[in-house]
């Protein structure tokens, strides 16, 4: 899972899900069938999740869409 830092515009992180993406072709040489697979790509949120999207994410984190903005409480 891959969240780059947030941007005020969600093409703002079009460059980490495109730097992302070409790591994965890289490394997918190295895994074995056997091994596993980097068949799965996790990244982006609600904020850029179409951005992600056309950048190749198999998976993205959309929480905020579906229950809304929520409160982060300190430790």
């Amino acid at each position: 899972m891959s969240l780059p830092p947030i941007e005020a515009e969600a093409e703002g992180s079009r460059k980490y899900f495109a730097q992302l993406r070409e790591l994965r072709l890289q490394w997918q040489k190295f895994i074995s069938p056997e091994s596993g697979s980097f068949s799965q790509l996790s990244m982006g949120t609600t904020h850029d999740f179409e951005v992600a999207i056309e950048e190749g994410a198999t998976m993205v984190r959309v929480g905020t869409a579906i229950f809304g903005s929520r409160e982060i409480s300190g430790s």
